[in-house]
């Protein structure tokens, strides 16, 4: 069964919320897996076990709570937000498989444009070099060596991040998803620390160097996301 994706344009993010909340709480297994597309005007959200202390200075840009994994992020115009709703059960795999797939279509989709995506471990997300965003060589902090047991301690020098993840499984299903940042007003990433990390710089596709459109990263990003979401 394809994917079904829909381009919403800029909607409110409660609204949206709700409406993907209801979406999966009514969904049965002949439900259609859906992909929504879009964009929300300033805002930031705070995730279930998001610390306060990571809300520097707000200012007059909402704080919303919401229910996704994650610390405290910004959405804002210029950021195309793709929201899966997908039933893991049936596609045969696993949250953390899911994941990496989304990872995977963003890194395809900054391929696109010429830009090298990479994956910091411990932190979800897609990063890029500050100094060089379209180098394809290994960053010098991996591969990551993992003593015992603990998650590696992330490692962010020289690198800025471009897409954050937040996801919710409720009974096998997705809602929330992936914000890829194209050309946004980066401001506001000054007033929290980003994910939980004080210091991490954010950046957009516009900022290193790639003018496109919101529309075309959001055709790619969702056409990406669509090849590997599949089952």
């Amino acid at each position: 069964m394809a994917i079904d994706i829909r381009r919403l344009g800029r909607v409110d993010y409660a609204a949206t919320v709700q409406a993907m909340q209801d979406y999966t709480a009514c969904r049965t297994s002949e439900s259609p897996d859906l992909l929504w597309i879009c964009e929300h005007d300033s805002l930031y959200t705070q995730g279930i076990a998001g610390k306060s202390d990571h809300i520097l200075q707000p200012g007059d840009i909402p704080v919303v709570a919401t229910n996704r994994g994650g610390q405290v992020t910004f959405h804002g115009p210029g950021q195309v937000v793709a929201y899966p709703l997908i039933d893991l059960q049936r596609a045969g795999y696993f949250v953390k498989e899911y994941v990496y797939r989304m990872e995977e279509a963003v890194i395809r989709t900054l391929a696109h444009f010429g830009v090298t995506g990479h994956r910091v471990g411990g932190a979800p997300g897609i990063y890029v070099r500050l100094d060089d965003p379209h180098s394809h060589a290994l960053l010098p902090q991996r591969p990551q060596k993992r003593t015992g047991d603990a998650a590696p301690v992330p490692d962010f020098d020289g690198l800025g991040k471009i897409a954050a993840l937040g996801i919710k499984v409720s009974r096998h299903c997705t809602y929330h998803g992936v914000a890829l940042n194209v050309g946004m007003d980066l401001e506001p990433y000054e007033r929290i620390n980003p994910c939980g990390y004080a210091g991490l710089k954010t950046v957009d596709l516009s900022t290193i160097g790639v003018h496109t459109t919101w529309e075309e990263a959001a055709q790619v990003l969702g056409q990406q996301l669509s090849i590997r979401l599949a089952p």
